[in-house]
């Protein structure tokens, strides 16, 4: 019943072997699964515009397919079946349609080969399915099944991470020499792209971030039309992406190339706490013992740098160093900016951290993001219960005297290997 994919032998072996691990890790008895690729998305207001169109991670882990409509089914006694949606002549005159787009079984058969199964388990992953009614914890279980599969990368994910990463590289290595007075952060985000997508990549593998002067200290802030100015940084947190695999790179440079003093030992800083975080990216290492070595790092280096006092311990478990470090150390990258990462059951966050986006032991083929941060937020630094809170720890007059400084971050993508970590991102300059 099931037609093949049309696609080169490496990737036709590399989709068979992830339906193999999959299917293996399920233990499929009586349960149906169906995966779907989900739809397209209208614009609110805009007529019959829609957004562009991304399969469904899981869905598209397993078949490499971008297209909507799709759906990927298995059942123990048949195995995996394409369900793909037939090509119309409408989508012929006005879109086009991939040379596989009909490689499979036409979703007009969908209906019938669930009606044959009437009765047992269905577990919807993906996008949900019209008409299936899911049953909601096995569909919990078989995810995180897939996750423990998807997480490690096989070499075809990763040469994909590679032509992204080099794009990526590309971009920052243009835009670093226009770093200078007058110029806006929508412009230094227009040349960055360009630059991606000149050197390979087929998309964005997020809103890009773009922040200059106080704005450094919003942690996902989007550009605007303000100009950079000379004394200030400018934080760029970008990344191309290439066949649904993204790169993912943060970078604080000196408008104008030169760092103040306190700009230098600030980016210093955050610059040993990633290298610390990344030198423990090893297999059996829990991420969240990668989180403390930044934090740690971070809260001896701002005791010296005179706005922190106490123990590094009491430091990080006050949740003093949060204060300045407020988010995660980082989080899986792969197939999307958030690949597959998940917090096991039962984890909480331990006291003064944050809640990590991933919160698991690394294994040999994971890619993570290492990305501290040192930030003067005001919205954390003037709230009153937070000083109260923290009078122990923080010199308030020198937090206070940092207020308008902003942020500095520097983010690697890491490959955690037996044989040590491989820092995919090491080519992309910390200092222009």
């Amino acid at each position: 019943m099931s037609a093949p994919i049309s696609v080169d032998s490496e990737l036709a072996a590399q989709i068979e072997r992830r339906r193999r691990a999959v299917a293996e890790r399920w233990n499929v008895g009586s349960e149906v699964v169906v995966i779907g690729a989900g739809e397209p998305v209208h614009i609110p207001g805009r007529a019959d515009r829609t957004y562009q169109f991304r399969s469904h991670s899981e869905y598209f882990y397993l078949t490499d397919r971008e297209r909507p409509g799709g759906v990927l089914a298995f059942d123990a006694d048949s195995g995996w079946v394409d369900f793909v949606m037939p090509v119309s002549r409408e989508e012929l005159v006005w879109e086009g349609a991939p040379v596989d787009a009909q490689d499979g079984v036409s979703t007009d058969e969908l209906e019938s080969w669930l009606a044959a199964r009437r009765g047992r388990p269905i577990v919807n992953l993906g996008a949900p399915i019209a008409g299936v009614a899911p049953a909601e914890e096995l569909g919990a279980e078989f995810r995180r099944h897939l996750n423990q599969v998807r997480r490690p990368k096989d070499a075809l994910e990763l040469e994909r991470m590679r032509i992204a990463e080099r794009a990526t590289s590309a971009g920052f290595a243009a835009v670093v020499p226009l770093l200078d007075a007058g110029r806006t952060e929508r412009a230094v985000q227009i040349e960055l792209e360009a630059e991606f997508f000149r050197q390979g990549a087929d998309f964005l593998a997020f809103e890009t971030i773009v922040a200059s002067g106080a704005n450094s200290g919003v942690l996902h802030f989007p550009p605007t039309a303000r100009a950079l100015a000379d004394g200030e940084l400018v934080l760029i947190d970008a990344g191309a992406e290439f066949r649904a695999y993204a790169s993912d790179v943060t970078r604080t440079y000196p408008v104008s190339g030169s760092f103040s003093p306190e700009q230098a030992a600030i980016h210093e800083l955050v610059a040993r706490a990633g290298v610390a975080a990344a030198a423990r990216a090893l297999p059996g290492t829990e991420f969240r013992d990668i989180h403390r070595t930044a934090a740690t790092t971070i809260a001896e280096g701002l005791t010296d740098f005179g706005l922190l006092r106490g123990s590094s311990d009491a430091l990080v478990e006050s949740g003093a160093v949060s204060l300045f470090f407020p988010h995660g150390i980082g989080h899986m990258v792969g197939l999307g900016v958030r690949d597959a990462g998940e917090v096991l059951p039962g984890r909480e966050p331990e006291p003064g951290m944050p809640r990590l986006r991933a919160d698991l032991p690394l294994e040999a083929g994971h890619v993570v993001t290492i990305e501290p941060g040192i930030y003067f937020i005001p919205a954390l630094l003037e709230d009153p219960d937070t000083r109260a809170g923290l009078r122990e720890f923080v010199i308030w007059d020198r937090a206070e005297a940092m207020l308008g400084f902003g942020g500095v971050r520097i983010e690697h993508n890491v490959h955690v290997t037996d044989e040590g970590p491989e820092v995919l991102t090491a080519d992309i300059p910390l200092l222009g």
